[in-house]
């Protein structure tokens, strides 16, 4: 559940990134951002409710111990898996959460942006566009050769994601193991 003591962000957009102990998205930026950020075994606290709560968007039960071991991978130096988070005023707002991986037709790594949520609260005012953008300038920086993701057809979302790129017209099929 979304907390109602959140602060809510200023009318004007956000513009730009700064880097904390955990990847954090803010109103504004200096030049003081390391080219990357670790992240640390506090930030588990404040990511955890804006998982949550992605979570129940997605009407997901997510047994205890796979939250758990999502985080320890964000943590682990040499997971794929990485993670990002968009703050104001001291409050986790979204986050992203992608996996690197090799591709057959490319010669770098290929991010997928598996995870992307910004608090209902929030939205609107550029956190999930500069989530998005923020993957994008790591990918130029470290060499990627794409960024791709997947969503519902009827996620709102869609919206900003077609300010990216359209979608494509492939169909994801899906079997449990």
């Amino acid at each position: 559940m979304i907390m109602a003591s959140v602060l809510k962000l200023p009318a004007t957009p956000i513009t730009s990134f700064s880097c904390s102990s955990f990847h954090r998205a803010r109103r504004s930026c200096g030049n003081e951002c390391p080219d990357q950020c670790d992240a640390q075994a506090a930030d588990e606290a404040p990511w955890r409710k804006p998982w949550d709560a992605y979570a129940a968007f997605y009407e997901a039960v997510l047994a205890p111990e796979i939250t758990t071991l999502t985080w320890q991978r964000i943590l682990d130096p040499h997971s794929p898996i990485i993670g990002r988070i968009a703050e104001d005023g001291g409050e986790v707002i979204g986050f992203s959460v992608s996996v690197l991986h090799e591709g057959t037709w490319a010669p770098n790594l290929v991010c997928y942006l598996e995870d992307l949520f910004v608090d209902p609260e929030f939205r609107g005012n550029g956190a999930g566009g500069l989530l998005i953008q923020d993957l994008l300038g790591l990918g130029n920086e470290r060499k990627w050769s794409g960024l791709y993701w997947h969503t519902r057809a009827g996620n709102p979302a869609r919206r900003l994601y077609d300010e990216f790129i359209e979608a494509d017209d492939f169909v994801r099929y899906r079997i449990r193991i």
